[in-house]
Formats: C-alpha cells, structure tokens, sequence
C-alpha cells in the first residue's frame, strides 16, 4: 500500500509543483511498476533487471536516475537499443514514440518473451504494450492491455491494476 501511495505522490508532485520533468516522472513509475510485477520462475532467478530503452531515448538522464537501484532483490540495470537484436535479454522494454512504424514487427519478436513492454505514444496499448503513459489534466497516467500481460505470462498485481485505465487489443 505505501507504493500505491508513492506513485499517487508522485503524480500529484508532478501536477502540482510541476517541479520534476514529464519524464523523471514517467522513470519514477517504471522503478515502482517493478515492485508489482512478478516474471516467471525461469526469469525470476536473474539479479538484475535490465530496463531498455529502443529507439530514440526521451528520458535522457531522468531514466538513469534508477541505475543501480535495488527492486525485490534485483539491480536495475538500463540498457539503450537501436535495434532488436538484443531484446531478449530485457526484462523491461521501454518502446520509443521514434519506433511506431516498426512497432508490430517489435511485438512480433517479443513474442512468447516475458517481457514488461512500457511506452508513451497513444494507441500502443492497443496494439499490444502492456503499460503505456498518458497526460490527463497534467497529470501522468497509464493504461495496461489485460491482452498483452496474459500473452507475456507475467503477472501484475491487481493494486496496479486498480489504478489503471484497462484496455485490450484492438483487432489483434
């Protein structure tokens, strides 16, 4: 529950003080995303996370704020992409506005990976991103593809879930 809280806190900040920038904002959700995500057996025995970003990078150094951090027992590692050769060894994968046009190719490589897609370019959750970013009245929101998460085999706790917009797939 004190998460759930963080992230409220968080967003509030942002709306309110507008003293942290749209994307050390948009870093501060992913970081605590992880708390409420749970991978497979398989993948859970790593001791890192390695959290990706393909395409054009829009955090800058707002994402690099989470290198090193510790989430369940895991060092959170970032790694930069500009193709999907190594994708696999990702366990979050931030897809940039700069990669829409490839977008379905890139889900089609992910798939059967379990893999915790995240963006911030409207219509990717219902093409298949698990967790994609909004603005709503100045305030960062987010919405999850049910459709996508049952696909990735990854579990995400319904105290996330409770605070997100839920789509599904259209026409997938």
């Amino acid at each position: 529950m004190c998460v759930l809280l963080v992230l409220i806190t968080v967003t509030n900040t942002y709306s309110q003080e507008q003293k942290l920038g749209e994307y050390d904002v948009k870093a501060a959700f992913i970081y605590n995303f992880l708390k409420f995500v749970e991978w497979p057996d398989k993948a859970s025995a790593d001791t890192t996370v390695n959290l990706c970003v393909l395409g054009n990078d829009p955090f800058g150094s707002a994402i690099d704020s989470v290198q090193g951090q510790i989430v369940n027992n895991k060092r959170i590692v970032i790694k930069r992409h500009n193709d999907t050769h190594a994708l696999g060894k990702c366990q979050v994968l931030f897809i940039s506005r700069s990669e829409k046009e490839q977008l379905s190719q890139i889900l089609a490589t992910l798939t059967g990976m379990n893999i915790l897609t995240v963006s911030d370019t409207r219509g990717f959750a219902e093409q298949g991103v698990i967790i994609n970013f909004y603005l709503e009245e100045n305030k960062v929101r987010f919405e999850v593809n049910l459709d996508a998460i049952n696909r990735s085999r990854l579990k995400i706790s319904s105290r996330l879930l409770s605070l997100a917009k839920i789509v599904h797939d259209s026409g997938r």
